[in-house]
């Protein structure tokens, strides 16, 4: 039985992931500090995709879900894993306890995303992104009152865990995640509950499962991202997972093309690199940034790499 192709291209990244972060040290920091954020930048786009592009739910509150995998992934590494690991633990020890906190990070963020996901049994469009608003901006204003956590100040002092392999590991994953779900016989599902609700119904699919698998896949990648924000930045604080962090998902989702992967990845990495491009016209940088915003919108309202014609584009 041949090995499946998503499985060996899950495998070709991780070990491309594993050798460059090997040779990480020959790279200007500058640039690797760049791709890295852009790597975290493709998991929160690409996990959101499944909630927005492929199942047609209109989420606002990836931010929270970032959140919740930041500060409980953070809080595991500063406070629990000494206790375990003792004052000076082994290399395996230490990334032993990232993985187990980004693990955590990630599935407490995928219980929120069932909690959420769970209004849109009812809830669709305007409301539902209302509701996602909702959520975010509550998650953000309970860490800003937590004071062991460092309330509105925020956390610091979080370990230097995060490198190239642990990021792009994880965006391989991500990918392969997504990939195998819409592409599967059940993930035939999510196409059908964003074409038409009713009719998928009316075949007999279960839309509610299918809308709340894409809220909890979606929260989860969300939550890795955040746990490995927290150890690449070394500190968080509660204003870096507000409205507009949600905002600038959603336009590497619209832009890339709803429900297109590729196209979604590479908005990812042109709204990533394109602020640091700029960074020489400090002065006009939010001007020029938006000024192409609209421009990339006007030309391809249908996403960067969806190609099919508008009208098609549209049915």
């Amino acid at each position: 039985m041949p090995f499946p192709r998503q499985h060996i291209a899950l495998l070709a990244g991780i070990a491309a992931a594993l050798t460059l972060s090997a040779f990480g040290g020959a790279f200007n920091a500058y640039h690797l500090d760049i791709a890295m954020t852009v790597g975290i930048a493709i998991i929160l786009a690409v996990s959101l995709n499944l909630i927005n592009g492929h199942t047609g739910l209109f989420s606002l509150g990836h931010a929270g879900f970032m959140a919740i995998g930041a500060y409980l992934s953070a809080t595991i590494t500063l406070f629990v894993g000494p206790q375990l690991t003792g004052p000076a633990p082994s290399a395996f020890a230490t990334q032993a306890i990232f993985f187990t906190a980004l693990l955590t990070g990630g599935l407490c963020a995928a219980f929120a995303g069932i909690l959420i996901g769970l209004p849109s049994l009812r809830l669709k469009g305007d409301y539902l992104a209302l509701v996602t608003l909702g959520f975010g901006e509550i998650v953000r204003v309970i860490f800003q009152n937590i004071e062991p956590l460092g309330g509105a100040l925020g956390l610091y002092g979080i370990h230097p865990l995060t490198n190239f392999a642990w990021i792009y590991s994880g965006v391989a994953l991500t990918i392969f995640t997504v990939s195998c779900l819409v592409n599967s016989t059940y993930g035939r599902g999510f196409l059908a509950t964003h074409d038409n609700e009713i009719a998928a119904r009316s075949i007999g699919l279960n839309t509610t499962r299918y809308k709340i698998t894409a809220f909890a896949v979606g929260a989860f990648f969300a939550g890795i991202a955040g746990g490995l924000f927290a150890h690449l930045r070394m500190t968080i604080d509660p204003r870096g997972f507000d409205f507009s962090r949600s905002i600038e998902i959603i336009l590497m989702v619209i832009l890339g093309g709803m429900g297109n992967t590729l196209g979604v990845i590479l908005a990812a990495v042109v709204l990533t690199v394109l602020p640091e491009v700029l960074r020489p016209v400090a002065e006009y940088r939010m001007i020029i940034y938006s000024l192409l915003l609209v421009i990339l919108m006007i030309a391809r309202p249908q996403g960067l790499l969806n190609f099919r014609p508008k009208k098609a584009a549209r049915i």
